[in-house]
């Protein structure tokens, strides 16, 4: 999947792998890119997931 969204500094965009397993490696990489996009700690996101 590709996500896109809008920033004050700019458009973002990611993409997700759409089946069921994510390696880790893969998903730590997708979670550092939306705490910078979003200027929220990491482990801020992780709670609101």
């Amino acid at each position: 999947m590709r996500l896109r969204k809008t920033t004050p500094l700019g458009e973002h965009n990611i993409t997700v792998p759409a089946h069921k397993a994510v390696a880790k490696g893969t998903l730590s990489d997708i979670l550092n890119k939306v705490s910078l996009w979003n200027n929220i700690p990491k482990e801020e996101l992780l709670k609101r997931l």
